[in-house]
């Protein structure tokens, strides 16, 4: 079983920056790809973005690209999304996912486990 608690969600003026983060309670986290989804109101649930336990080419929905950068500290049971150039469609509920396998972030978007999500607000 794996508890994941994200933080860092908060309010912010279009055109600025926030960074979340997730924090993993299994000892085995370096096993897990990890990422981010994201859901805004009335709105299914959409993949951010997802990092393989290596760290190496991480994963991007195109909406995304260019904004927004995953990282992780296997270290720390840690990942983190630092989201730049914000808009008003970044607005949601930003939830940190962990499988081990980076295809069922990517692809199928049936992740193993969840956090309980925390709330980005994007104001014009």
């Amino acid at each position: 079983q794996v508890q994941l608690v994200e933080s860092g969600g908060g309010s912010v003026q279009a055109g600025g920056s926030l960074r979340l983060s997730c924090a993993a309670s299994q000892r085995t986290f370096m096993n897990y790809a990890m990422g981010w989804f994201r859901q805004a109101p009335g709105k299914e649930r959409e993949f951010v973005a997802a990092i393989t336990w290596s760290g190496i080419n991480p994963y991007y929905a195109e909406s995304v690209k260019g904004r927004f950068a995953i990282s992780r500290d296997n270290a720390k049971n840690a990942v983190s999304l630092q989201m730049n150039s914000l808009n008003p469609e970044d607005t949601a509920v930003y939830y940190c996912a962990a499988s081990l396998r980076v295809g069922d972030l990517t692809e199928s978007y049936n992740p193993t486990y969840w956090g309980q999500g925390t709330p980005v607000t994007v104001s014009s």
